[in-house]
């Protein structure tokens, strides 16, 4: 199982942790632990890429454990926090909390869904 865990203080976040495997497929082949990987890898990088928010990672083995805000966030921050968590929360809804739990400290109110089809006429 795949543990995600954020920390938000005051409304912001402050950290975020991953551990452990999903278990859904063998390795190379679990599309649960290949869509968080995805998911978490993208927003890092966008936090680094499109804002001037520090944090320090920790990542061992090639693989991230852990990021931590080392100041108050922008509101940009928030939203890519925000849209990991939504994926996160939709990858936990089709698949199950048996393989992907959230421990969201300080609750934000995401509550994602299931993937949807948007239909523009």
């Amino acid at each position: 199982m795949i543990r995600v865990q954020t920390v938000k203080e005051h409304g912001q976040y402050r950290s975020f942790t991953i551990d452990g495997h999903a278990g859904y497929a063998e390795a190379g082949e679990d599309i649960v632990c290949a869509a968080v990987s995805a998911l978490v890898i993208n927003a890092l990088n966008s936090i680094e890429q499109f804002t001037e928010d520090a944090f320090t990672c920790d990542c061992q083995d090639g693989m991230i454990k852990s990021w931590e805000f080392t100041a108050e966030v922008s509101k940009e921050t928030e939203l890519l926090m925000d849209s990991l968590m939504l994926g996160l929360s939709s990858v936990q809804k089709s698949y199950g909390d048996r393989y992907l739990e959230i421990d969201d400290c300080g609750k934000s109110e995401i509550t994602g869904g299931g993937f949807h089809a948007v239909r523009r006429v």
